[in-house]
């Protein structure tokens, strides 16, 4: 690929913020583990839209409850705090 195509596809990403959403829906992937994972991806997705548009609240990927969770895994010890390599 040369190096100005490659530079579009860079932005293009940066502008969607599309590496951003990949890292979310597979991290509510790995939460979840839903039986029907490509369902699971249309609703999300579809819950997105529609708050974009105003049709509804718009749905939080993480909620407090998936933060408490993820948190929990990485404080394993029961400490109250995780190692900033941790959070990396």
């Amino acid at each position: 690929m040369a190096a100005g195509a490659e530079e579009r596809s860079r932005e293009y990403l940066r502008r969607h913020r599309l590496p951003e959403l990949l890292h979310r829906l597979a991290a509510l992937l790995l939460f979840h583990r839903p039986e029907r994972p490509r369902e699971f991806l249309i609703q999300v997705l579809e819950r997105v839209k529609a708050g974009r548009r105003g049709e509804g609240e718009f749905p939080f990927l993480m909620d407090e409850g998936n933060v408490d969770a993820m948190f929990s895994l990485l404080d394993v010890l029961g400490q109250g705090y995780i190692r900033p390599a941790q959070y990396r």
